[in-house]
Formats: C-alpha cells, sequence, structure tokens
C-alpha cells in the first residue's frame, strides 16, 4: 500500500555521506539521509527504504533525465519525503550526527534555514520518470557508442584465457552461485534455499553480495571485487578474499585489505567485478554458474554510472552455456521432493503397516510379513 510522503516535517539525525552505499551501513530508523546522488539508482533507493529512514535530502537530481530510472519513486512509494537539488554544498553545510528537520523544500538547523531544494511527490518523481523514458534516445546512443568501442579494444582480454590465481576451492564440475547486491537479490537467495541444500553449490560474493549471502544464513567460499562495499564482519568470515585490479595494475581494494593484515589473491582485467567472478569461475572448470542481482541491462549499467556494457555483454558470450538467472534456477527447485525425504516418508508408512499386521493378525502371519517388507525396502533402497 502506497503512503502519501509526511508534508507536517520530519526531524532527525543527519548522516551525511557523498556516497550512498557507505552510508546505508550506518544510518538508522528515523534518521536523515542528506546524500549526493545523481539519478538515485534502484538497489541505493531499495537501502534506504530497508532502513526506514525518516527523509532524504539530495545535493543532487535524483532523477536528472537522462534516462528512466525507478528509485525516487520507491522513495515516494514508500511515504519517504524526498528533498532534490539543495546543490553540493550541502554536504559541507550538513555535519555528521547533527539534528537536522525537512520542512516542505526547507532542510533546518535549529531555527536556520541552511540548505533549499524541490520536495518531490509521487505525482511530479512519475512525471520526470516519464519524460526521462521520451528523451533518452542519446543516453541510449552514447551508451551503445562506448559499447562497441570497448569491444574493438578489449576484446582480447575476454577471448584469451587469462591467467588466474590458484584457488583454495576446487571449481570444477561444481556449481557455483555467484550474489551481487543487486535487485531483487533477497527474495531470490530466499527462493534458492532448497538448491543451495541440495547442489552445494560453492558461494562467491562479488563485493556487497558477500555481506547478502551471510543475511541469508551462507557463508561465501569467495569475495571477488575492489572491496569498498563489503563489511569487515564479511571480509572476516573465512572466505577466500580476491581482489579485482585494474589493466595498469592499480587495485584499489588491496590498499584496505593490507591495513586489516588479511591476505588475498589479485586478477588483473578490465571490466566489472561480476564479470571477474563469471569469468573465474568459467575458467576454473565450473559446470554451472547461477547467477543473483546481477546486472544485465542498460538501465541496471545506467543506474551503476557505467558508460557501456561492453565487457558483461563479452563474457555473457563466452560464459552463455553455463550461465542461468536465480530465478529460473529457483523455478525448477520449486516444490521438488528430496530423496531422503521420500524414503522417510515410506519408512514411516511401512510401520504404520507393521503396527496394523501385529494388532489385526495372528502370529502365523506375522512372519511372512516380515519377508515381504524386507522384500519391499530392498526394491526401493537399491
Amino acid at each position: 500500500m502506497r503512503r502519501a510522503p509526511s508534508t507536517a516535517g520530519v526531524q532527525g539525525v543527519a548522516r551525511v555521506d557523498g556516497r550512498t552505499k557507505n552510508l546505508l551501513r550506518r544510518i538508522h530508523v528515523g534518521e536523515v539521509a542528506v546524500i549526493n546522488h545523481e539519478d538515485l539508482d534502484r538497489v541505493a533507493a531499495e537501502g534506504l527504504v530497508q532502513a526506514r529512514v525518516g527523509a532524504v535530502v539530495n545535493a543532487a537530481a535524483s532523477i536528472s533525465g537522462r534516462y528512466p530510472n525507478v528509485g525516487p519513486l520507491l522513495l515516494a512509494a514508500a511515504g519517504i519525503p524526498l528533498v532534490d537539488n539543495t546543490g553540493p554544498e550541502l554536504l559541507q553545510t550538513i555535519r555528521e550526527g547533527q539534528l537536522v528537520r525537512v520542512d516542505g523544500g526547507e532542510v533546518l538547523v535549529g531555527a536556520e534555514v541552511v540548505a533549499k531544494g524541490h520536495a518531490q511527490t509521487l505525482e511530479s518523481l512519475e512525471e520526470l520518470y516519464d519524460a526521462a523514458k521520451v528523451t533518452m534516445g542519446d543516453e541510449l546512443e552514447r551508451f551503445a557508442e562506448n559499447t562497441l568501442e570497448f569491444m574493438r579494444r578489449e576484446r582480447h582480454v575476454w577471448i584469451e584465457s587469462p591467467t588466474l590465481p590458484d584457488l583454495a576451492v576446487d571449481l570444477r564440475g561444481r556449481h557455483v552461485l555467484i550474489v551481487v547486491r543487486g535487485a531483487d537479490h533477497r527474495n531470490d537467495l530466499a527462493h534458492l534455499r532448497g538448491y543451495v541444500g541440495e547442489m552445494r553449490p560453492v558461494l562467491i560474493g562479488v563485493d556487497g553480495g558477500a555481506d547478502a549471502l551471510l543475511e541469508a544464513g551462507l557463508k561465501p567460499d569467495l569475495i571477488v571485487g575492489d572491496f569498498d562495499s563489503v563489511t569487515e564482519h564479511a571480509l572476516h568470515c573465512g572466505a577466500q578474499l580476491v581482489v579485482h585490479a585494474y589493466p595498469d595494475g592499480t587495485a584499489p581494494g588491496a590498499e584496505r585489505l593490507e591495513s586489516m593484515d588479511l591476505d588475498y589473491l589479485t586478477i588483473e582485467a578490465a571490466g566489472t567485478s561480476e564479470d571477474i567472478a563469471m569469468l573465474l569461475a568459467y575458467e576454473k572448470g565450473a559446470e554451472l554458474l547461477v547467477a543473483v542481482g546481477t546486472h544485465a541491462s542498460m538501465v541496471d549499467f545506467l543506474d551503476k554510472g557505467r558508460a557501456g556494457m561492453a565487457s558483461t555483454f563479452l563474457v555473457r558470450m563466452k560464459v552463455g552455456t553455463r550461465l542461468v538467472d536465480a530465478k529460473g534456477v529457483s523455478q525448477l527447485y520449486r516444490g521438488r521432493i528430496r530423496k531422503r525425504d521420500m524414503l522417510f516418508f515410506i519408512a514411516a508408512a511401512m510401520l504404520a503397516f507393521v503396527i496394523l499386521i501385529l494388532v489385526a493378525f495372528p502370529r502365523v502371519y506375522i512372519d511372512s510379513g516380515w519377508f515381504i517388507l524386507r522384500q519391499a525396502w530392498r526394491s526401493i533402497t537399491h
């Protein structure tokens, strides 16, 4: 059920960060998120909704018009007030932990108005969203050009077999579950419980996907990424750490792991960390790659702030015969009865049959009854 954003004003402690995903680690219920996030993406918005923030104040435009992004509409539908376009100075004006009040388009500290913006409503955001759908042709053209240019320049990286480090876990002939903290990843993981319990796949968390696995009660075997959005709890869970380094050798995630005295491996390659995770599993001989929360559409990549998806296109062409989406796997395993459960059911039925024989028949029939039951059990279990 949709709730209209409150117009009576919201007061709360401010959490201030230019990177929304960093802010989500420390914001609490009822606090005010102060961000600088142009084209607020779906995953960030879902995080804010899940955190039950009191309000969101954005220094940038939550929908710039480049493409139709759904994130701001999720905030409005959840009844969270959103103030847009207050200006980049907002993050210097408001301090972390300061008590602020959001009233209409104004942001106040005490009685002083420290910032003004546009108070968005569900109706105003829907208008911006519809307008972005009409005008996104130029963005689509730029996206396609960047994709094709990367493919021309870097295709050898994906066609040739890269040099990969030795892993502590053997992936040959195994199923591999690759988890990215993307859209609907929680629902997908919940639907895969039967599959994970039966197939015991190798679990790879891509950056924050490691935390998503832990939240679902699963321990990752590998964590792959640049480690900018993984919690310390996940880093210390016992998984092997694989840093995604750029082709020039720079590896931003390595510095963080070294400061924590954690061992890690490095893979140098262009593209995204989820591409690297898929390529790693494929080249190490995995039988099946199951993807949760991964990005496969143009809007997904524009939400991530990327100008093209060439690496994803090339990687999916390479691993395509072994790659399936989590939603397809969950449908295959929904309602499936395991052999072990069926055997327990048959055993219970046979026990009831034995009791019936003992109660209803004289001793002369019991020996022949036991013989029949033993023969039936052998035929079932062999």
